[in-house]
């Protein structure tokens, strides 16, 4: 791809060769990596439509370009006040994988080829309001991020397996961090892409107050 790209949060990411950040915000203008493009093109709604969870994947490896669109996409998330009360924890160790499994009631598929650790950290919420109303915000913020997270690895033919039963402490103990969990996003090539299940029929679902 020869034309620059153009100065969004993707092209953020490219920022500079010799930038030892993950995704530097840097405004200027970059080279798009392959794929990059073709993805910005992707219709929200397909995503949603056809995303799947996933407990079968493949081992291989998730390239480092996807990896960081990934990151991108959480980062975009809304969050309250902007104060992105949330930190990823990217778990690469197998020891520590190995830890989440037993945290996550020995889940075998939380071992995946990418397991990101969604945590609260209400301290970055500067608002004012009561301790629980701050920490309320923090789990949202989280949860917001790993949502758009998950729908940004569908978009990068990858899939996803949430898991939200997990024991707070011991996922605390293996990350080694005193932020709490809210949910632990497992990424990787599926084995198969599995067909959507059947959603609830919106009649039933939306409930109109008039």
């Amino acid at each position: 791809m020869s034309s620059s790209y153009p100065s969004d949060v993707f092209s953020r990411l490219y920022a500079g060769e010799e930038s030892d950040k993950l995704y530097p915000k840097e405004e200027a203008a970059e080279q798009a990596p392959e794929g990059v493009e073709d993805v910005l093109q992707t219709n929200i709604f397909n995503v949603m439509l056809n995303r799947r969870s996933q407990r079968k994947f493949e081992d291989r490896p998730v390239e480092d370009s996807k990896m960081e669109m990934i990151f991108a996409a959480a980062d975009t998330a809304p969050t309250a006040g902007g104060f992105q009360g949330f930190e990823i924890f990217n778990v690469k160790k197998a020891d520590v994988k190995a830890k989440l499994v037993e945290a996550a009631n020995k889940q075998p598929y939380v071992n995946a080829p990418e397991v990101l650790v969604f945590c609260m950290n209400p301290q970055r919420v500067k608002l004012n309001f009561p301790p629980e109303i701050i920490r309320k915000f923090s789990v949202q913020d989280a949860t917001l991020a790993a949502a758009y997270a998950q729908l940004a690895a569908h978009a990068l033919g990858l899939s996803t397996v949430w898991i939200g039963m997990i024991d707070e402490k011991k996922v605390m103990s293996a990350l080694g961090t005193d932020l709490v969990p809210s949910s632990i996003l497992c990424i990787g090539y599926p084995q198969k892409m599995l067909q959507p299940k059947p959603k609830r029929n919106l009649v039933e679902l939306i409930h109109t107050v008039q």
